[in-house]
């Protein structure tokens, strides 16, 4: 297996397991459901192109569409698919999942001009997102009928009961007498011909329309594809049941989608409409200006990449001279979805699309820029350690200036996640609690404390202890009690002395 296949492999089964503790609710019934979507979307028949696509669904009556519902490219491909469905002269109805039943009214009326936009969106509620509004003002901009598919469902026999209520709803729409073109966008799991289709042609009875399933990325082929060599070559593959699937994403995409929107309902913000890239330089050229620091011309030659690229670490060892050994650290730290700025390489590496990742990163490249070849200079372990919390304060504060609504943990957080959590996790807290006790009064004792090895304990500690420096720091600086210049001196010390340096500015400010 190629290196970059295999490291992509990694980070996708992180990200599953990451996903898997922060979703509940995952019932008996809910794991055989996804079982079956799993077990149909494993192999492929053929490739196919998308004119061949475009043409199947024209010729279909009903066609099902798996969503992701966090990646903003599966509804995009949806509409994609409409528009074509709309040219082929048949009426087209938009049976949608993101929009209840019960709200059929207000929809209808909506379309007819009757209530304003406002009101719909406050009826269908605060967890209207940016896709749902654009499905929708792409069928009041088409004159499209939207039929609202989805209803409210708990307990064991909660997929079913909503797969039953979406059929008959979208059977109901593909019987009317001119047999309209029914595209329906709904959650991949339900388009598995054995769940929702399957409904929909008990629902129909004696009628008969012709169905067609067209899968987003699913997991099982794409990583067949990859393994072939073939991923981002191919555009779409046929199944052996006759169902198609559309390849635009790898399936590490779609899992950050879902990271990276957890993280804005925790008061992140996702980099929406412009690329990583363009968002990563606007920021390190707005902190440079607060750090005066000149970054035009390096911003030329730095690298940023994301969890999405497949070679990253290929990247990284071309732009820099990184031994086996250090390569092994890099590839640890991809996986457990960290940012990071790597100055030998002068790249910067986000784990997630958010505001928040790329502005720090932003700031340690600015740092870079001003302090060069020392911020990666060699020290010994307490001096590393003091070091890395510096830079980690400097990297919060500059993601502050962008978001000034971040938040980090607290000690009473700290306390808590202590008392909560197991493992590494506990042993960091346990750490960053003892350090924070002894370092006012005794700072030689907290030095004894620290966690010397670099391994996850020494990243952790030094990661929390540095967020609480730089978010005082900003709070400081924001206060008027920590001016400008003394901002744009501390981008530019080479931290000679870093232990001073630290427990000089924690004691200042009172962390």
């Amino acid at each position: 297996m190629r290196a970059s296949l295999a490291l992509h492999l990694a980070l996708f089964r992180r990200q599953r397991a990451q996903i898997a503790r922060v979703v509940d609710g995952q019932t008996a019934s809910f794991r055989t459901y996804e079982a079956r979507f799993r077990r149909r979307t494993t192999a492929y028949r053929n490739l196919t192109t998308l004119p061949a696509v475009h043409q199947q669904v024209q010729a279909a009556d009903v066609v099902y569409v798996g969503d992701y519902h966090t990646l903003p490219l599966a509804q995009e491909t949806y509409l994609a698919l409409v528009e074509r469905a709309i040219a082929s002269g048949r009426r087209v109805v938009m049976a949608l999942e993101c929009v209840e039943g019960r709200h059929q009214a207000t929809v209808d009326a909506w379309r007819a001009g009757r209530v304003t936009e406002r009101s719909l969106l406050a009826k269908l509620g605060p967890g209207t997102g940016a896709g749902s509004r654009a499905l929708l003002a792409f069928a009041r901009k088409h004159k499209l009928e939207v039929v609202g598919i989805d209803r409210r469902a708990q307990g064991e026999r909660s997929l079913e009961l909503r797969d039953a209520y979406a059929a008959e709803r979208i059977a109901r729409a593909a019987r009317a007498a001119d047999r309209p073109l029914v595209m329906v966008l709904v959650g991949q799991y339900h388009v598995a011909p054995c769940h929702l289709p399957a409904q929909v042609e008990r629902a129909l009875g004696a009628e008969t329309r012709k169905g067609l399933v067209v899968y987003q990325n699913a997991e099982g082929i794409w990583w067949r594809l990859a393994r072939e060599g073939r991923a981002g070559a191919v555009e779409a593959v046929e199944l052996a049941d006759g169902a198609l699937c559309l390849m635009n994403a790898s399936p590490v995409v779609c899992q950050q989608s879902f990271l990276d929107y957890l993280e804005a309902e925790a008061g992140d913000a996702p980099l929406l409409d412009r690329g990583a890239a363009e968002r990563f330089r606007e920021m390190s050229a707005l902190i440079g200006r607060l750090a005066g620091v000149s970054v035009g011309r390096a911003l030329d030659t730095v690298d940023v990449v994301t969890a999405a690229d497949g070679d990253v670490l290929a990247r990284i060892q071309r732009r820099g001279r990184f031994t086996q050994t250090e390569l092994a650290q890099l590839r640890r730290h991809i996986l457990s979805r960290e940012s990071s700025y790597i100055p030998r390489a002068r790249m910067a590496y986000l784990a997630s699309l958010s505001l928040n990742h790329a502005a720090e990163e932003a700031a340690h490249f600015v740092r870079h820029c001003a302090v060069g070849d020392a911020m990666d200079a060699p020290r010994g372990a307490s001096e590393a350690f003091y070091a890395r919390c510096l830079e980690e304060a400097l990297g919060f504060f500059g993601s502050k200036l962008v978001n000034p609504r971040r938040t980090c943990l607290g000690v009473a957080e700290w306390a808590k996640r202590f008392g909560e959590s197991r493992g590494v996790d506990r042993q960091i807290a346990a750490f960053v609690l003892a350090h924070k006790a002894t370092e006012a009064e005794a700072p030689e004792e907290a030095v004894k404390l620290l966690p010397l090895r670099k391994d996850r304990l020494f990243h952790g500690v030094s990661h929390a202890l540095g967020y609480l420096l730089g978010d005082r720091l900003y709070q400081a600086f924001d206060a008027g009690q920590v001016d400008k210049a003394e901002v744009q001196a501390l981008f530019r010390d080479p931290f000679v002395d870093p232990r001073a340096a630290y427990f000089s500015w924690a004691e200042r400010l009172g962390v």
